[in-house]
């Protein structure tokens, strides 16, 4: 997902002049002040730091959504061992239960039956052993159910704690939703504030980039996976920004660098933060096709360098996957996977 965040003067105070920007785009949509009597320019900027944030909101969204998932296969593994491990604890004791039977009615006392019985088996267990009232046969296979009794506990005690973990990550993925779609909300009534003449210059501008990199043309791709990567991301130009979308029809920043990986055979993780460190991090002036462009400090937006001073990334809603000049933002770091 795009930041689609223009230059600013040197030294400009971007705390204050967001806020200035919200304050004066949101007098405008109030109807404090005509709607026309907000400057363009501000409504643009104050569309910019909206596509940001909720940028930064959507990789939020997919780092919790793909814990999630992983939550879910723990939670679902956890439950099938516990029930092997309940099966394999009814088994016992109805061997149990027999070997005791054929000594009660053989007129012995048999402790396997008070173990069954007793509210503490371990407690009982000890003792049990510590005065030998229990043969070798009977203390094996006593010992045994023992230790699985205490598997299953534990499992069923670690499954419970996963399942509250995914619950709180449930709720976090339904708040960073409502973040993403507030924010996007936002931005889309602002932009439809603007002439039209200037909503389709901005879908169709590229950010302004804040150092000259045009002349950075690099090499061929340094490895086959990487141009099998480039020719994916290829293929993606013109697919709609969907903003927690990994492909194939649609994608967000990271989605569209996970999914070009993919087709190389080569899982990246899901996040633009994460993808940063999913391979080496090279100098700018080494960058080749196939490598990961990580922009802005936070890391909340990344593209794949394609060559000729370019990337291909998803930008941000209203944009489709395209070219844009690879010094469009702040470069955080180059990745090569």
């Amino acid at each position: 997902m795009g930041s689609h965040r223009r230059s600013v003067p040197s030294g400009f105070d971007r705390g204050a002049g967001a806020a200035l920007c919200a304050l004066t785009t949101a007098t405008a949509v109030l109807g404090a002040v005509p709607a026309g009597a907000a400057p363009h320019g501000d409504t643009r900027t104050e569309v910019d730091r909206l596509y940001e944030e909720a940028e930064q909101a959507t990789e939020a969204y997919n780092q919790a959504h793909e814990r999630a998932g992983t939550l879910r296969r723990q939670v679902d593994d956890a439950q099938d061992h516990i029930a092997r491990l309940q099966q394999r604890v009814n088994t016992m004791r109805e061997g149990l239960g027999s070997l005791a039977g054929a000594e009660y009615r053989s007129g012995g006392i048999a402790p396997v039956v008070a173990l069954l019985l007793s509210s503490d088996p371990d407690d009982y267990l000890d003792k049990a052993t510590t005065l030998g009232r229990i043969d070798a046969r009977q203390a094996a296979r006593l010992t045994e159910l023992q230790r699985t009794l205490r598997a299953l506990a534990q499992e069923r005690a670690e499954t419970v704690r996963k399942l509250a973990d995914l619950e709180r990550t449930r709720k976090d993925v339904a708040s960073h939703k409502r973040t993403v779609e507030k924010k996007l909300g936002r931005a889309r009534t602002l932009l439809d504030s603007l002439p039209y003449a200037e909503r389709l210059a901005y879908g169709r501008a590229s950010r302004d980039g804040r150092i000259d990199l045009s002349g950075l043309i690099g090499f061929g791709a340094p490895n086959a996976r990487a141009a099998a990567a480039v020719a994916a991301a290829r293929s993606a130009l013109g697919r709609p920004y969907v903003w927690g979308a990994s492909g194939p029809s649609g994608f967000d920043c990271s989605g569209l660098m996970q999914w070009s990986y993919a087709r190389a055979g080569i899982q990246l993780p899901r996040t633009s933060q994460e993808q940063r460190y999913a391979g080496r991090q090279i100098p700018l002036a080494e960058v080749r096709p196939g490598d990961l462009v990580v922009y802005r400090s936070d890391a909340g937006h990344v593209g794949m360098y394609v060559g000729n001073g370019q990337v291909i990334h998803a930008p941000h809603p209203g944009a489709p996957v395209r070219y844009d000049p690879v010094g469009m933002m702040p470069i955080a770091s180059v990745t090569r996977v």
